[in-house]
């Protein structure tokens, strides 16, 4: 096991004592492997040795809880009997990075020691295995260690008090866990008449080398996270478990049995929670790629695959092929359309590929492409298309200069439009359904003003990027709460949390995939650079992307067409430069032949 990158500070010895960076003496396994796709490297506990101080015992329990043992045996042999039963390892996960010296804590005996963990935590799991970053990087825990009185362990020291959950350094944590997608379909749309569910990814964090694929299915059957929860149906009851373990052949057939009694007079409920456990389930490596899934109850059956569940898969709602369709000003103002890697587009049909097109400030094309929203030169109004034809304004701002009004309209995937009006103290978030505009409350904003925003493609979640007087902007992520009627729809974005905590300013956002955002941004004394982040805050890809500073809008797109699952390439704008931009594999190139185009835009 790696270093826990902390100090340990004992009384008994009233001074400190490092925890070495290898840690305890581990047996290491490296299975025979067919490639290095396959190589797996399993760390196995250790128990504690005879006559082994707190100081040693400490090192050795908080290895062995890291190792890759389902129960934790191991680890309880470190602990009282009264300890192990009452330890709970499953309350969460502290993710620690630098070290800091700790201070001695008072009540040191011969037969009692207190030893305190400290360290810099840099983020967290809780109980439903969800990441969050730290607010305050200070952490510290206590361990009470005792010598035995009785039993087989009698005159051994043993830990008597421990704080629930794990304690594990960053690399660690990194090594040894592995990011998951659970899904969920999400809630009943109180706006539409016609309900189009469509599977939401909840980010978890699950022990990578302990059975990935039994592991996820039951942490799904759990239910979502406390932060999702609200926008999706979690299907499964809470008395749902899953029997034995996940099989999956190598032919990619997976069989999973459930507790449900009889499937019999329930398929369509068979159907969607197969169509949850296939996708979470392909999601994992190791494995050939998932074809099928047999969900198996105490009585009846079903199967699903990938043709089967297209219609609720995760971006459904983000437009297939017309999703991955490309725009832009031209240097004249009309909205231009291409794809792929093609240099020149050609005028979309209607008003907006006129050469005659009113002058614009910025648009967004619904995101099965047969509709565009566009905000006015001045900011002052948004109007929508409606058979190409532009129609009256939706919404009117009171704008008083071009830095105020309306701002970054986005579509979600359900027909709702979304845009940001700067004009009213500070900034208000609209949504337009129809012929209906309805103003949304951020809870949770502070002094902080929205600036810009981009809904996801199933609505249930908004990228937002807010800024406070004399700050630089920076990354919130809000949840989206539908309520009302088809004719008087509500809404309004709670739980807001931070992305791109890394990043000491943020310029630009977009949709990458379901579950990954592109930001444009700085970190302190570096470049302006892309970054992909989670949803739940942390970093998606080390890999990091030059953009250089003149750039000042970046567009990625959750869609894939439905002859690759590729992802389309990342588009840019440049202001200063007015030039447009692709990352064709890791190099930017330049949109020859359309001097003056500006907001280079996939649809949403």
């Amino acid at each position: 096991m790696g270093a826990l990158g902390m100090v340990i500070v004992s009384t008994l010895t009233a001074g400190c004592v490092a925890m070495p960076s290898d840690g305890p003496p581990e047996r290491v396994e490296l299975p025979q492997a067919g490639s290095s796709d396959n190589l797996q490297v399993r760390v196995f506990p250790i128990a504690p040795h005879p006559g082994d101080g707190p100081e040693s015992l400490l090192e050795g329990f908080l290895g062995a809880a890291n190792a890759d043992e389902p129960d934790y045996v191991t680890a309880k042999e470190y602990l009282t009997v009264a300890a192990a039963k009452r330890w709970n390892p499953d309350a969460g996960v502290a993710v620690l990075g630098a070290t800091s010296v700790g201070l001695p804590v008072d009540g040191s005996e011969e037969t009692r020691a207190v030893i305190s963990v400290t360290g810099n935590q840099v983020a967290s799991l809780d109980g439903k295995h969800t990441y969050r970053t730290a607010h305050d990087p200070r952490f510290e825990r206590k361990f009470t260690f005792v010598k035995e009185t009785e039993g087989k362990n009698k005159g051994q020291w043993r830990i008597d008090e421990l704080p629930d959950g794990l304690i594990i350094d960053q690399t660690t944590f990194k090594n040894g866990y592995r990011a998951v997608h659970l899904y969920y379909p999400s809630a009943e749309d109180p706006w539409a008449d016609r309900q189009t569910p469509v599977l939401v990814p909840d980010p978890v964090y699950l022990r990578g080398r302990i059975d990935p694929f039994t592991s996820a299915a039951r942490a799904l059957v759990e239910g979502p996270s406390g932060w999702l929860g609200k926008v999706v149906d979690p299907v499964f009851d809470k008395t749902t478990k899953i029997r034995d373990g996940v099989t999956v052949t190598e032919g990619g057939v997976a069989t999973v049995r459930i507790s449900v009694p009889d499937f019999g007079g329930i398929q369509p409920r068979c159907q969607q929670m197969a169509a949850q456990l296939f996708h979470t389930l392909s999601d994992l490596p190791g494995k050939s790629q998932l074809v099928r899934l047999d969900l198996v109850g105490d009585r009846g059956s079903c199967q699903t695959d990938a043709g089967r569940t297209a219609q609720i898969a995760p971006g459904a709602l983000a437009g297939g092929t017309a999703g991955t369709q490309q725009y832009y000003f031209s240097g004249d103002g009309q909205l231009t359309q291409t794809s792929g890697d093609l240099a020149k587009g050609a005028p979309v049909a209607g008003d907006l590929g006129q050469e005659t097109a009113p002058k614009s400030g910025e648009f967004a094309v619904r995101r099965d492409g047969t509709e565009a929203a566009v905000v006015g030169a001045d900011r002052k109004k948004l109007s929508v298309t409606e058979g190409g034809k532009l129609g009256a304004p939706v919404l009117i701002s009171p704008a008083v200069g071009p830095e105020d009004g309306l701002t970054s309209p986005s579509w979600d995937g359900r027909g709702s439009l979304w845009v940001v009006d700067r004009a009213r103290d500070g900034s208000e978030v609209k949504v337009v359904r129809g012929k209906t505009t309805t103003t949304v409350p951020i809870e949770g904003l502070g002094g902080r003003s929205v600036r810009s925003l981009k809904v996801a493609s199933d609505g249930t979640r908004i990228a937002l990027v807010v800024a406070e007087p004399g700050r630089p902007q920076s990354l919130l992520i809000g949840r989206v709460e539908h309520s009302g009627t088809p004719a008087a729809p509500a809404a309004r974005v709670t739980e807001l949390r931070p992305v791109g905590t890394v990043l000491s300013e943020v310029v630009s956002v977009s949709w990458a995939d379901t579950d990954q955002l592109l930001v444009l941004g700085k970190e302190d004394g570096k470049l302006q650079q892309l970054h992909y982040f989670g949803t739940d805050g942390s970093v998606s890809s080390d890999f990091v992307l030059q953009g250089g500073d003149s750039m000042s809008s970046i567009s990625a797109t959750e869609a894939r067409d439905r002859e690759s699952d590729k992802a389309p390439p990342v588009l840019a704008t440049s202001l200063t430069k007015h030039q447009i931009y692709r990352l064709v594999g890791n190099q930017w190139r330049e949109i020859q032949g359309q001097p003056g185009a500006w907001m280079f835009s996939y649809p949403g």
